[in-house]
């Protein structure tokens, strides 16, 4: 067993002296602490091993050194020879090479003196190139200095990119160059404001010409619808090329062929078309842009030049106070507005991005909405219809022209509308004005024709027709007066003058005929009217006036017809069409008859009322004169010549036929009852206190001519005793104090067939007292006759049984 554990403490050991021979030194360590933590003393036995390992080693040595020790000793003698052959060797090469240095002597001088001149000639070949990349920078640099004195600045810039892109990059390094680097920026910020104060210049320009562009943009716009006005009236009589305008050029066909505006009219035709860029300078504004461009600074140079129309467009929209007193205020404001949208319409076209399609309608949106209420608030105080007329048309050409442009104006003919009707306002006022002169002037009398000239004459101004009259023989008369056909005449003039302000307004024929129909509508039923009305209430229009009136109000109201055929024929809008308005005549003319009708029924009783006034009845007379007062026999006869007048009322077979008896019967009936109620009105005045039985007879006889005026037939139509029923009421309170029959009024009171039916008791008894009041005036007297003291007790019974049936009527 021990032998086993001998043997394998030698063989462990024997592979640890194994492997200190085979590794590294550093890492020896691990491999000698393996040795002492085997078996106690192992470290003893291993250094035994080593030792032994040691003196082997030693003796390997020992022999191989004995093996070589011969051959080193041989070698160092060898080595003794060589070294005095070195020795030699030595001094032959220091001879050799002190010769060669003296010989070479002069050859390096000249290397040195031929290195020199290779040094200058390569120094001279570099500044030769150098210079060739620096004189291009300075003739760039005296180039650019060149176009900055001659304003070229666009170019300058495009040298100055190439100056800091390509040119002083190669030489960089030079002073004068880094100069010239450092100078490019400040030169740019002077070509900058340079070009900026040319553009405010341009502004500044633009603003003083913009009147003028828009002129000529104007004037060749009116020119355009002139030429087409005149083409398409040709073209019903032969075929033509169809036109195509250019504001910017002249006009051509579409074969080619040139075409002037009005060629053969004008002068002005054969001149060649301006155009904005023709009157205005544009080159400021792109030299700008470009500029800017160039500098990467466009947006700033974009919003600048907006910001700037933006303001000139709010001074350009701002109207003179006094531009509605004369069409020039209106054509010069209207001229710097187009002149303002065409530049700008310019600037679209001809830049990329200056100002863009939004700018632009933003711009004229505004504008628009400023001009609409400009011209809707100068427009009002014009009261001229021949400069609101003038407006339209150059609300028109305005349009038109812009609308040429591109830009939209639909509102600016929608605004059209609100002139049209302050320009129909004018016209109203105007045709007052004539219509009131017209009837100053007018005699109310019919027309004396006294040749069949002036009959043809009076005819073609006014429709008139009547067989009758024209069967008779020269001179003759008319049954209208002089005003019926200059009226008729100035409503066609009216219906012109409307017509005149549709035109160009691009509406549909059926939009005019409706516009001239509303315009004639208004014209009939509130000018005309309010005249009729006027005059028929004017003091000094008498019966005989007012006839007329009647008269001449039925011819125009016949006459509306022709009206309506005037504006057919101008519209060749059917009348039949569903939408077409109607001619409010007939309205507007029967109510001025109903008016002068009126007025008749007034002024007859107003003169009743002043015969009624000159009545000067002696109340307290005993007896009667035996006829009638004079007062009342003129009040009868002035009557009946009255009524004689009313046989001169139109009685023709139409809607009117029974026209004259209507007016006639209810004039008569009117002034009867007037003179009934006044007559008995004078009886019953509380002012009068005393009425004698001679007065009553007196009465009686003045009331009897009444009735024998109504039951004579003044006019002709009334049935039986129509007309004497007026007189009605008088004539049974007459009879009950004539007669004196006070049984059978109050033994019949309240049955309807009492013979004093409209007898009030009122009335009686108020008639009853002031006759007792004179009985008792005379009662000292009269107790002396028994007959007057029966009358006077029958009077105060008659008296106590009315007031009770007054007392029974108002309970």
């Amino acid at each position: 067993m021990a032998e086993n554990e001998t043997l394998e403490c030698i063989t462990e050991h024997e592979r640890i002296l194994q492997e200190i021979e085979s590794t590294d030194t550093a890492c020896v360590g691990p491999t000698l602490r393996s040795i002492y933590d085997d078996q106690p003393n192992a470290h003893k036995r291993f250094m035994e091993k080593l030792d032994a390992r040691i003196r082997n080693h030693d003796r390997e040595i020992e022999k191989m050194c004995n093996f070589h020790h011969q051959g080193f000793v041989d070698a160092i003698t060898e080595l003794l020879k060589v070294r005095a052959d070195a020795e030699k060797l030595m001094g032959q090469v220091t001879d050799t090479n002190r010769r060669l240095q003296e010989a070479g002597r002069e050859v390096t001088s000249q290397t040195e003196e031929v290195i020199r001149c290779r040094i200058q000639q390569r120094n001279m070949a570099t500044t030769v190139e150098k210079l060739h990349l620096c004189i291009p920078v300075l003739e760039k640099y005296s180039k650019l200095k060149e176009q900055l004195e001659s304003k070229r600045y666009y170019a300058a810039l495009k040298t100055m990119e190439q100056l800091e892109k390509v040119f002083i990059p190669r030489v960089s390094q030079y002073r004068f160059c880094q100069i010239m680097a450092e100078n490019l920026p400040r030169l740019r910020e002077e070509i900058k404001e340079i070009s900026m104060s040319d553009l405010k210049d341009f502004l500044e320009s633009i603003r003083k010409h913009s009147d003028k562009v828009g002129e000529t943009a104007m004037r060749q716009a009116q020119q355009h619808r002139t030429f087409n006005s005149a083409v398409a009236k040709q073209a019903s009589i032969g075929h033509y090329s169809k036109p195509v305008y250019s504001l910017n050029g002249r006009t051509h066909t579409q074969n080619g062929l040139m075409m002037n505006d009005e060629a053969g009219e004008e002068e002005e035709a054969d001149e060649e078309v301006l155009t904005a860029q023709d009157l205005v300078d544009f080159s400021p504004v792109y030299r700008c842009l470009h500029i800017y461009t160039v500098l990467g600074d466009r947006e700033t140079f974009e919003n600048y030049y907006r910001k700037q129309r933006k303001k000139q467009a709010r001074l350009v929209l701002q109207p003179q106070a006094n531009m509605h007193e004369t069409v020039e205020g209106y054509r010069r404001y209207f001229n710097q507005i187009v002149g303002f949208f065409v530049v700008e319409d310019h600037i679209l076209h001809a830049t990329q991005g200056l100002v863009t399609r939004v700018f632009t309608d933003e711009l004229w949106n505004m504008a628009l909405s400023k001009i609409i209420a400009v011209l809707r608030t100068h427009s009002s105080y014009c009261d001229d219809p021949d400069l609101v007329l003038e407006l339209k048309n150059l609300i028109v050409i305005f349009a038109d022209t812009l609308q040429g442009y591109g830009f939209p104006v639909n509102r600016l003919f929608d605004l059209l509308f609100e002139v049209r009707d302050q320009y129909n306002e004018t016209l109203l006022k105007k045709w007052a004005l004539v219509f009131r002169e017209i009837f100053e002037l007018d005699n109310y009398s019919p027309i004396p024709v006294e040749t069949e000239e002036e009959y043809k004459l009076v005819v073609s101004r006014f429709p008139f027709h009547d067989a009758e009259i024209e069967k008779q023989e020269f001179p003759k008369k008319l049954p209208m007066s002089q005003s019926v056909p200059q009226i008729y005449t100035q409503v066609k003039e009216l219906i012109y003058a409307s017509l005149k302000f549709s035109e160009s307004l691009h509406r549909s024929s059926t939009e005019i005929d409706d516009m001239l129909r509303k315009s004639t509508n208004l014209l009939l039923t509130r000018t005309l009217s309010s005249c009729l009305q006027n005059l028929i209430k004017k003091p000094h229009i008498g019966l005989t006036e007012l006839v007329q009136i009647i008269i001449n109000t039925t011819h125009l109201e016949q006459a509306c017809k022709y009206l309506e055929e005037f504006i057919t024929n101008i519209t060749n809008v059917s009348p039949e069409t569903v939408h077409t308005t109607r001619l409010y005549g007939l309205s507007t003319f029967k109510d001025a008859r109903h008016a002068a009708e009126g007025e008749i029924y007034t002024k007859l009783n107003q003169k009743i009322d002043e015969f009624i006034q000159l009545a000067d009845y002696e109340w307290g007379m005993s007896e009667s004169d035996g006829r009638a007062s004079g007062y009342l026999m003129d009040l009868i006869n002035f009557l009946r010549s009255t009524f004689q007048v009313f046989t001169h009322l139109p009685n023709n077979n139409n809607d009117h036929a029974s026209m004259s008896g209507k007016v006639a019967q209810t004039a008569c009936m009117s002034a009867c009852k007037h003179l009934s109620t006044s007559l008995m009105q004078m009886l019953l005045d509380t002012d009068l206190k005393q009425i004698s039985m001679g007065a009553i007879q007196q009465f009686n006889l003045d009331v009897i001519q009444c009735e024998l005026f109504a039951s004579s037939e003044p006019v002709p139509g009334f049935q039986g005793d129509t007309l004497q029923l007026a007189f009605i009421d008088l004539r049974q309170l007459l009879d009950l104090f004539m007669v004196w029959d006070w049984s059978t009024y109050l033994a019949d009171y309240g049955q309807p067939t009492s013979k004093y039916l409209r007898v009030n008791p009122a009335t009686a008894l108020a008639l009853l007292e002031k006759m007792k009041d004179t009985s008792k005036k005379n009662h000292i007297f009269s107790q002396f006759r028994k007959n007057d003291r029966d009358k006077q007790k029958l009077i105060e019974t008659v008296v106590k049984q009315l007031r009770s049936l007054v007392n029974g009527m108002s309970s």
